[in-house]
């Protein structure tokens, strides 16, 4: 991984609610990250954010009526944040911030992300890897890229 950690490189660390984009200041032996960006969303559960019972519906002539699922507003947050990171990431790689990247999510979160890469940043992909960390701070977050 050392390698892949070379002098330049962004780590985007993120997760349905908090957003780390890092830089490495350092090098590849010696890594040092700087948080050039942070994001964050308010992303209460379900349970908070819905304002109605679930709707109902006839099921044809017979007085019987079907429940209609509720909406997990909490997931269709996370798969917003995921486009908002992908937006950032592809206006960010227009400027030239950055020529390589690295991606380190929760696998829905990674794989909402991974769908609304423009092109451009795909291509700047050099790894990924499904993980929480958003909560762990900067020096163990490279210590754990070192160590992958």
């Amino acid at each position: 991984m050392a390698a892949k950690l070379k002098h330049g490189i962004w780590v985007v660390v993120a997760d349905g609610e908090k957003a780390l984009f890092l830089e490495n200041k350092g090098d590849g032996l010696h890594p040092d990250f700087e948080v050039v960006r942070e994001l964050s969303e308010e992303n209460p559960p379900t349970r908070e954010q819905g304002s109605d019972r679930p709707g109902r519906f006839n099921d044809g002539p017979s007085p019987h009526r079907s429940a209609v699922a509720d909406t997990d507003w909490h997931k269709v947050a996370k798969e917003r944040f995921a486009v908002e990171i992908a937006e950032k990431l592809y206006k960010a790689a227009h400027r030239g911030d950055f020529d390589q990247i690295i991606l380190i999510a929760p696998p829905v979160v990674l794989g909402e992300m991974r769908k609304n890469l423009h092109k451009e940043v795909e291509a700047m992909v050099v790894a990924e890897y499904p993980k929480t960390l958003t909560n762990h701070p900067v020096p163990e977050i490279e210590k754990m890229l070192m160590a992958a």
